[in-house]
């Protein structure tokens, strides 16, 4: 969806909401915190220009961020369309979209992103 040198952003496969990304760093590290400073700013930085593309596309009152660290030994960003503080809890059931679905939302994410 989109990349710097240094970072991926796709959109969740198991998504809390239409347009939930991940952001992750290219160099695998397992815990957030171990992620050196370097790339930890990049990573944050990254995360910021993707999550104002996501508003742009995905009708919210804002992006949640959440960094849980438990699902996978990869350090990754959770960006999430919500409108309320429930809307990003990770114990509600997830959604559900088709191939084209994703790609239409990926599409739209990645454009607004290059305008940004």
């Amino acid at each position: 969806m989109a990349e710097t040198d240094n970072c991926y952003a796709f959109l969740d496969i198991n998504p809390l909401a239409e347009g939930h990304v991940l952001v992750i760093p290219k160099e695998e590290v397992d815990y957030l915190f171990d992620v050196e400073d370097g790339l930890y700013t990049d990573l944050m930085l990254f995360s910021k220009k993707v999550a104002k593309a996501i508003k742009k596309v995905i009708p919210c009152e804002r992006i949640g961020v959440a960094v849980i660290g438990l699902e996978v030994p990869h350090a990754h960003v959770h960006l999430v369309p919500i409108n309320n503080v429930h809307d990003i809890d990770f114990s509600r059931p997830k959604l559900t979209f088709n191939e084209a679905e994703l790609e239409a939302t990926a599409e739209k994410i990645n454009a607004a992103f290059l305008l940004l």
